[in-house]
């Protein structure tokens, strides 16, 4: 893995958030990479309920000030940045007050899910792809993780698809069972299609239902890797169905070894 380039992009991360299976492996994968001398760069959300304080997270002034334009309206874009410790990996953090200032991540404090989340996970996806192209920075692989990250993919693939930035990106998603009951905002298919791209592409959205938006980034990854033991039994069959190499589960032990091999050997290449 020495020098190659790896994006991570999540939406949660050890040590910003609690421990869950998606925010452990967001932060094991890439300091596996690290340790191997790959180059690493890992995106998460800014939300209200990280410590900015404790963390040292800056505002990087030269990366900020980018409008994103979500469903017709001006988004400004606020880029912070943080540092793991001990790890000398750098993390950073998509930011905007409307859509990320509140004291939670993606649901309200009744457990459900916030109505903009929609919206949200749109302007994460662009957020990302504006920043690293304000970087210059041209990664080998982009890696994928948990389900409001789900767009990328997409985005990548269609809106950005003359970017030559990006020409040559893997991406990489990993399917957890971390879903959520009902759906989001059932308006999500026609903000993406504001965006010019194809209906065709994203007919199955008219459900935006958790499911449904990982099949949308299963469709526009070159790979996948299976993060749960159990994941749902519709998307199990869609991995198989989609004849693209899959990393099966992996126990933690076993996960270093693996994910190194199937980089190399089915990504790599």
């Amino acid at each position: 893995m020495k020098d190659k380039r790896i994006l991570y992009v999540s939406s949660e991360v050890v040590p910003y958030l609690p421990e869950t299976e998606i925010s452990s492996m967001s932060f094991e994968a890439p300091r596996l990479v690290n340790q191997q001398g790959g180059q690493i760069r890992i995106f998460m959300p800014r939300y209200g309920n990280i410590n900015e304080r404790r963390h040292q997270l800056h505002e990087v002034i030269r990366l900020s000030g980018i409008n994103l334009v979500i469903n017709d309206l001006d988004m400004p874009l606020i880029i912070k940045v943080a540092s793991i410790p001990k790890e000398r990996i750098q993390v950073y953090f998509i930011d905007n007050d409307e859509y990320f200032k509140r004291k939670a991540t993606l649901t309200d404090e009744n457990g459900q899910l916030f109505p903009d989340n929609d919206e949200r996970a749109i302007f994460f996806a662009k957020g990302v792809i504006e920043t690293v192209k304000k970087l210059n920075w041209s990664p080998d692989v982009i890696h994928i993780h948990g389900w409001l990250a789900s767009l990328l993919p997409l985005y990548l693939k269609e809106y950005f698809k003359d970017e030559p930035l990006f020409s040559d990106s893997k991406i990489v998603t990993s399917v957890y069972n971390q879903s959520f009951d009902n759906t989001l905002n059932r308006d999500l298919f026609n903000k993406i299609k504001f965006d010019n791209i194809d209906e065709d592409k994203i007919k199955i959205l008219e459900v935006p239902s958790y499911n449904n938006l990982m099949k949308i980034a299963i469709n526009h990854s070159d790979a996948l890797i299976v993060g749960s033991e159990v994941i749902p039994k519709e998307l199990e069959t869609y991995l198989k169905d989609s004849k693209k190499p899959v990393l099966e589960y992996k126990y933690k032990d076993e996960f270093g070894q693996a994910y190194t091999e199937f980089l190399n050997s089915q990504v790599l290449i």
